[in-house]
């Protein structure tokens, strides 16, 4: 008789981990200008950190980020010292390269710089060169112009670089450039205008006549023999933003002739979807699929807060690229082919002053959380902001599907007073305040209660609450336990409050802030008695 519940419990779980583990939503991470590439069973994403270097975020699939390191930290002087943009990793010659924008402070000194590795290492230390020579005259010096989002294309058993550039010094205009590659860090031969930037109307930045032609964000797609390179166009700061595609149909990338510019955009916004832009392309773990990597905006006002999204797409029978419609945020999607999530084991403890644990995805702007010697920081408010916003920001266990179980975390309340605690039946966790389907027990100090409500991916819809003693100052031990449609929430030990909800029957757990900084410790979860 005892094993009875134990094999229903069983026959949940695989019943809700064939619908919710095969699928996610997006946005998958907050972000702009997002760069992911393959490394063995691993992915490699590429992010600015904070403008002020760059992060490399390894992890065993495409659907998370995965955990942070910070790879290099631009000096506090100099003119690579600030706005550092775009970053983006390439493999070239035993050597990870990452091709990056900075200046001093002011957009105008941008110019495009590589840091290259010491070793195969992708988390080797790396050595600065540049800036590269992306200017006028014989010498690409005469005088060095502004340059931005530098990529590599291999064609031909030859390299180039193309990025984004101004025309002269100070005209704010951008135009695509190429020229060839004497290694992974020299360039050798003068700049070439690949095409116009104002070609279409849907290129301008306000699709207007009478606003200016914008080009930027080039990336390399090859399928089939042919190759393309993909553009943003119109406007980052606005939903205009979208993709355009040259095609290389003629023999030498150096000749603009060689190219041909698709007269419409390949992938634009919607109604649910828009500012959309940066992308890159990469392969599903097996290889058999591939996925569009792209940002877009968080909303339609003028501005740069983005967050990055993923999806499949295909070749027509003529090796076209067809890129479709951009997925609204909260729709299902089936995982990259043969992606899987971990399955933690119970009991499992998390240990958050050791570093950012593997089995964890982060959602939320990419400065509000951070992992030191005391723990956790989520919520913290960066020294320097970039582009930020609050979204509830979240960590989840990966393949978190538990029924009935008790967790409990350890957190202190560092600056702000609303809500802090611990998320559970848990499932489609994206960036957003009430962005995952599950509960959310939590202590809210401005109003001295704690609270138990749940989430249907886009609302929030508070179940109970009851009041309770909360010293802001002190570590406070947070449980949850959860049988069947009855909950339970403790504070440090002593039952605070009792409800029954069955709207969510399994699901993993997490630890969620909203708009406040608190530290936490520990996560712990082990299976009910």
């Amino acid at each position: 008789m005892l094993l009875r519940p134990l094999l229903i419990c069983l026959s949940t779980f695989v019943c809700f981990a064939a619908s919710a583990a095969e699928t996610f939503v997006n946005p998958i991470s907050e972000g702009a200008d997002p760069w992911v590439t393959k490394y063995g069973d691993k992915y490699i994403w590429c992010h600015s950190e904070s403008n002020q270097g760059v992060a490399l975020w390894i992890s065993d699939r495409l659907t998370s980020i995965g955990t942070r390191h910070v790879v290099w930290t631009a000096p506090e002087k100099g003119p690579y010292s600030k706005e550092v943009w775009a970053p983006e990793i390439h493999f070239l010659d035993g050597h990870w390269h990452i091709y990056v924008a900075a200046s001093d402070g002011k957009n105008a000194n941008h110019l495009a710089y590589v840091l290259r590795s010491r070793d195969a290492d992708p988390l080797s230390p790396y050595t600065v060169h540049g800036p590269l020579p992306t200017g006028d005259g014989k010498d690409g010096k005469s005088p060095n112009v502004w340059a931005i989002d530098m990529t590599v294309l291999e064609q031909g058993g030859k390299r180039y670089a193309i990025w984004s550039g101004w025309d002269a010094p100070g005209t704010d205009q951008q135009f695509l450039y190429i020229a060839p590659m004497k290694s992974p860090t020299e360039l050798a031969g003068p700049r070439v205008l690949l095409a116009k930037n104002d070609t279409y109307l849907w290129e301008r930045t306000e699709e207007k006549q009478e606003s200016r032609g914008l080009a930027e964000g080039p990336q390399i797609l090859q399928n089939g023999g042919r190759t393309f390179v993909t553009y943003s166009t119109a406007a980052s700061w606005l939903p205009t933003y979208k993709l355009g595609l040259l095609e290389l149909t003629g023999q030498d990338p150096l000749d603009p002739a060689s190219w041909t510019k698709h007269p419409e955009p390949v992938f634009k916004g919607n109604d649910s979807t828009y500012g959309v832009g940066h992308s890159c392309f990469v392969k599903s773990p097996d290889g058999k699929e591939w996925w569009h990597v792209f940002h877009s905006k968080r909303d339609r006002n003028s501005g740069w807060r983005r967050s990055v999204s993923i999806q499949p797409f295909t070749f027509d029978d003529k090796g076209f690229p067809n890129f479709g419609n951009p997925v609204a945020p909260g729709v299902e999607q089936p995982r990259p082919s043969g992606e899987v999530v971990p399955k933690p084991v119970l009991p499992l403890s998390l240990d958050f002053t050791k570093g950012q644990p593997k089995e964890l995805s982060y959602y939320g702007h990419l400065q509000f959380m951070n992992f030191d010697k005391d723990g956790l920081q989520l919520g913290r408010p960066p020294a320097d902001p970039v582009n930020t916003y609050r979204s509830g920001e979240k960590l989840v266990l990966d393949g978190g599907n538990f029924t009935d179980f008790e967790a409990t975390t350890t957190f202190s309340f560092v600056k702000g007073d609303r809500d802090a605690g611990l998320l559970f039946r848990t499932t489609f966790p994206s960036v957003g305040f009430d962005a995952q389907k599950g509960y959310f027990a939590g202590l809210i100090p401005r109003d001295k209660v704690v609270v138990l409500g749940k989430t249907d991916g886009s609302k929030w819809t508070e179940i109970s609450r009851a009041p309770v003693s909360i010293d802001t100052k002190a570590d406070l031990k947070l449980s949850v336990s959860a049988s069947g449609p009855e909950i339970k929430i403790s504070l440090d030990g002593k039952a605070v409050l009792t409800a029954k909800d069955d709207t969510y029957t399994s699901g993993s757990v997490g630890v969620r802030v909203v708009d406040t900084h608190v530290r936490f410790t520990n996560l712990e979860i082990k299976a009910a008695n």
